[in-house]
């Protein structure tokens, strides 16, 4: 059995040994985790999808002369 595999049986048989009322905590908790992940990829996509537009604006001659100071 590999590590992953290894430390998902026990986080299981942890889950497993909790009384009803803290599973449903566990649960909320996972499900925060998930969304936080999924907002963070969000806010990284968007950065990355806006970088050429915000070049486009930033890279021109006028705003060339405050690179310099």
């Amino acid at each position: 059995m590999d590590a992953a595999s290894e430390q998902e049986k026990s986080l299981i048989d942890k889950i497993r040994a909790l009384p009803a009322e803290q599973i449903d905590e566990v649960e909320d908790f996972v499900d925060f985790l998930r969304e936080r992940s999924e907002d963070r990829r969000l806010t990284r996509a968007a950065a990355t999808l806006s970088q050429p537009v915000f070049a486009q604006i930033w890279d021109n001659a006028d705003d060339a002369e405050y690179d310099q100071l």
